[in-house]
């Protein structure tokens, strides 16, 4: 990341101030100059950005400090050795007779890189803690702007992967006066001095919102100010961010919570803290009636008097990690109600705070150990559709020139089928291309990086997605095929003589299942269903595909 100065706060004559954002001049060029038409909502909303990027819940262990002076004087011990063996390498590299890596080795550098970043991330804690003026020098993570031509959004990832980010600003009626806008997507220096003057807006003080535009002709061998970041992101970092993507846009059930429901719930989990499991909420709907919260252990009921849940009625929805949701109490003043998006139980919810001409959608993982890199595993709930890397093309250059599009409208245009349609845009969220607008119901084209994500960043596939592939092919033997009493099919069978049970629903993605080997034991489907429930499904999916388009006499 390169900068022309940084991100401030300047006070004109008269009063009049100017929140100055430095863009990123390795990025494609993006300007927007316009006044705040309401400084304390947006001063509230940033600093509540501000604590989800900072948000690390993740368990910490007691200090070890004399455990480490014991492994400090055992290095010490062997430094000799380790001297010797560097020689020795340094050696084999000139003589030019460099051996492949070994399997051994690439397992042994991997294990070093896990420690490192387990060393930096505690770290990254204690100088939180210790230093806030060291530690953000050292924290890599600039937020992400994005100026579309009906709002401006902000999006950032949590500390410990858990937590998601997004502030949404409506142009129209979130801005005032003349507005100078070039579309696009950029990150923008941010810094704890710039937080602190967030704190700083008023009312009765005219504040103007600049993505500086001269940070783009500026020649930045002539400027003082210039600073360019080296940031090397742990592993999956990016990965975990573009799953989320892929998860805002499956099918979910939204529920409305009165502001009164969402104080009641965040004062009850300040003023108690649980002793034993289960640490969840439980979320009972029925249709025609207003959403019913239940906090476990103690099972004390929050009431609800907002809108009636209107749907099919579920077994409840239980979601972990609850309090992440302590960051959203900065709102509850200006806020007018809560939008909250659920996928299932031990599934990423959605927690959308509705503040007239803003909006703060508040993504959490199943539960907060269950970060978006590793554990949710959201593409293993997908239905088996493939995108052919042509639509995938096409989607994406048109998406491109629309800037935003439904998802009927998708359809149509590349004359796809839904599942097919969501198989697409998951591969262009995936490759950090496309974002799901949740309130609008909208694709926006946003590019987190300049070009696409490759293979490479993303990784390779899920061994259990693998593993499911392969057994479609002749290892699965379907012996029911039925519908739910609430939609979808049960269907029971074996899968390479294993037997299993799985509940999809008419999305073709697993709600359900039952199989006796040691993943679904485990963690039944809140990581993921196994690779048996996966085939299982994927055979039962291509039954219903192919009966839906066959001919009807």
């Amino acid at each position: 990341m390169s900068y022309a100065g940084r991100s401030q706060l300047k006070l004109l004559s008269g009063g009049e101030r100017i929140l100055d954002l430095a863009p990123n001049l390795a990025r494609d060029k993006v300007e927007f100059n316009a006044c705040l038409a309401d400084p304390i909502r947006f001063r509230e909303a940033v600093s509540t950005l501000h604590e989800v990027v900072i948000n690390d819940l993740k368990f910490t262990s007691r200090d070890k400090s004399g455990h480490e002076d014991w492994k400090e004087q055992q290095a010490a011990r062997e430094s000799a050795l380790r001297k010797q063996a560097r020689e020795s390498a340094r050696e084999t590299v000139r003589t030019g007779n460099v051996p492949r890596a070994t399997a051994e080795q690439k397992e042994q550098h991997q294990s070093a890189l896990a420690r490192y970043w387990q060393a930096r991330s505690q770290l990254n804690t204690r100088l939180r803690d210790e230093n806030q003026t060291l530690w953000r020098r050292l924290m890599p993570y600039d937020p992400v702007i994005t100026v579309a031509e009906d709002v401006v959004f902000f999006e950032c990832f949590s500390t410990d992967e858990s937590s998601y980010g997004c502030l949404t600003v409506d142009r129209d009626s979130g801005f005032s006066g003349t507005q100078h806008a070039a579309m696009g997507t950029t990150n923008v220096d941010y810094s704890w001095d710039l937080y602190h003057n967030f704190q700083s807006l008023r009312t009765y003080r005219e504040t103007r919102f600049n993505i500086n535009p001269e940070g783009f002709t500026v020649q930045t061998t002539d400027r003082p100010d210039y600073h360019e970041e080296k940031i090397a992101l742990p592993d999956g970092w990016l990965r975990g961010f573009m799953q989320l993507q892929a998860a805002m846009a499956l099918p979910m059930k939204k529920v409305t919570l009165s502001i009164a429901a969402v104080y009641s719930l965040l004062a009850w989990l300040k003023r108690h803290r649980e002793k034993s499991g289960p640490r969840a909420i439980r979320f009972e709907l029925q249709d025609g009636h207003s959403p019913r919260l239940v906090l476990e252990p103690w099972n004390v009921p929050i009431e609800n008097a907002g809108p009636a849940y209107r749907g099919s009625s579920t077994d409840p929805i239980r979601i972990w990690g609850r309090r992440r949701l302590l960051s959203l109490a900065r709102l509850l003043p200006i806020a007018s109600h809560v939008d909250v998006y659920l996928t299932g139980t031990g599934l990423p919810s959605f927690w959308v705070v509705q503040m007239g001409t803003m909006r703060l959608t508040l993504g959490l993982s199943g539960w907060t150990a269950n970060d978006w890199t590793r554990g949710s595993a959201v593409q293993m709930l997908l239905p088996p559709a493939a995108a052919s890397l042509s639509k995938v093309a096409a989607a994406a250059e048109r998406l491109s020139q629309l800037r935003t599009i439904s998802p009927e409208r998708l359809s149509s245009e590349l004359n796809a089928s839904s599942a097919e349609s969501m198989a697409i845009m998951n591969q262009l969220a995936l490759r950090g291309q496309a974002i799901y607008d949740l309130h609008a119901g909208l694709f926006r084209w946003r590019q987190v990086l300049p070009m696409a994500l490759s293979d490479r960043e993303l990784g390779p596939a899920h061994p259990e997605i693998e593993a499911a592939t392969r057994m479609s092919i002749g290892g699965v033997k379907i012996d029911t095929q039925i519908p739910a009493p609430r939609g979808g099919w049960i269907v029971t069978g074996k899968v390479e003589n294993q037997s299993c049970e799985v509940l999809i629903d008419s999305d073709g993605m697993v709600r359900k299942g039952k199989c006796r080997c040691s993943w679904h034991f485990k963690s039944g489907v809140r990581n993921g269903p196994c690779r048996h429930l996966q085939a299982l499904r994927n055979q039962a999916w291509k039954i219903v595909a192919t009966a839906e388009h066959s001919p009807r006499g």
